[in-house]
């Protein structure tokens, strides 16, 4: 009696979902077309997202060629000859040697310049006429001072090699003491003898730098000399 109830009071509708099957509260819009577009479509999806993975793998190894073929061509060739340190030494060298062969200056490399005038301090020795002559022949003169600044210049100088020869003596008359341009030393310059000098002592006719100062002595004896001249405006190398 039940189940002839339950029947009675199933609507048409009702009965035919029975039917076919299917319970009433089931969704109305998964319906089998719909279910297979939206499988399609996901299948679409994940092929396109694959292509474009694919696309930028090759995209990224293309970069990486490109930046490894960039640094491959700084790399000198093995072919290619690179100069030693020895030879970039002496090439540099030859460029300095060069480029101080051209450079002006007012004095020769040997000779030492102050307040206008270039000075030659010898090396060797000579008797004081000997002295005269090598002088001329470089077209200066046996020192002839001139100032205070310039005595304490050449004094400081001879004294750190020893007794030098100047261009002064009193060869033309004893006692009176002329420079080898002819002019007379002045009596202001009196005051550079060492004491008890000059004394002609065994004919002692010419001037040196000796000690703190002034000496006379034989004129026959070798010592060191200084010559003088003028600055020249550019010196030839």
């Amino acid at each position: 009696m039940f189940q002839a109830t339950r029947e009675q009071s199933l609507g048409p509708v009702e009965e035919d979902d029975l039917i076919s099957g299917e319970h009433s509260d089931a969704p109305r819009d998964l319906e089998p077309g719909r279910v297979q577009g939206v499988m399609t479509f996901a299948g679409h999806l994940r092929s396109h997202l694959s292509l474009v993975l694919q696309l930028l793998c090759l995209l990224l190894c293309a970069v990486l060629l490109v930046a490894i073929l960039a640094q491959v061509s700084k790399v000198p060739s093995c072919h290619q000859q690179v100069p030693s340190k020895t030879q970039e030494i002496r090439r540099d060298v030859m460029q300095l040697k060069a480029g101080l062969a051209n450079l002006c200056r007012p004095c020769p490399w040997d000779w030492t310049f102050f307040q206008g005038h270039c000075y030659f301090f010898s090396k060797s020795q000579r008797n004081w006429h000997d002295s005269v002559s090598a002088c001329q022949d470089v077209g200066a003169q046996l020192v002839i001072v001139r100032s205070d600044e310039e005595q304490f210049f050449l004094q400081l100088n001879a004294k750190s090699r020893g007794p030098t020869w100047m261009g002064l003596s009193d060869l033309k008359k004893e006692g009176t003491w002329h420079w080898v341009d002819g002019s007379p030393l002045m009596l202001s310059f009196m005051q550079y003898w060492n004491p008890g000098e000059p004394n002609n002592h065994q004919e002692e006719d010419c001037g040196e730098f000796k000690n703190n100062g002034w000496n006379d002595d034989q004129c026959s004896k070798d010592k060191f000399w200084v010559c003088k001249r003028p600055t020249a405006p550019c010196e030839a190398a």
